[in-house]
C-alpha cells in the first residue's frame, strides 16, 4: 500500500491486468469520461480492479459504489478525492 495519487496510467495498468489490454483504450487520447464499456471493460474487471486499488493505493472501494463508477474519471475522483477512505 503506497497511499499515493492514482493517475490515469495507473488505472489503465490495473485494468489491463484485470480485464486484459483493451484496444479500445486509444493511446494518447483523453479517455477520462469514456464509459468503461466503450473501453472494453466489464463489471468483473472493475470488481477485480477495486481490490487491486485497495491493495495498491490503500483506498476503500465499497462494492455498492462500483456500479456507479462508469468512467475512469469516476474512479480517479473516488481514489484521489477528499472523501476517499483509507484501509
Amino acid at each position: 500500500m503506497t497511499n499515493t495519487t492514482m493517475t490515469l496510467d495507473d488505472l489503465h495498468r490495473i485494468l489491463a491486468v484485470c480485464g486484459g489490454a483493451s484496444e479500445s483504450w486509444p493511446a494518447g487520447e483523453d479517455v477520462h469520461d469514456r464509459p468503461f464499456e466503450e473501453l472494453g471493460y466489464d463489471s468483473l474487471a472493475l470488481l477485480e480492479a477495486a481490490v487491486r486499488i485497495e491493495n495498491e493505493f490503500g483506498v476503500q472501494v465499497p462494492d455498492e459504489v462500483i456500479p456507479q463508477l462508469t468512467s475512469p474519471r469516476d474512479v480517479l475522483d473516488l481514489v484521489n478525492g477528499p472523501t476517499a477512505k483509507t484501509v
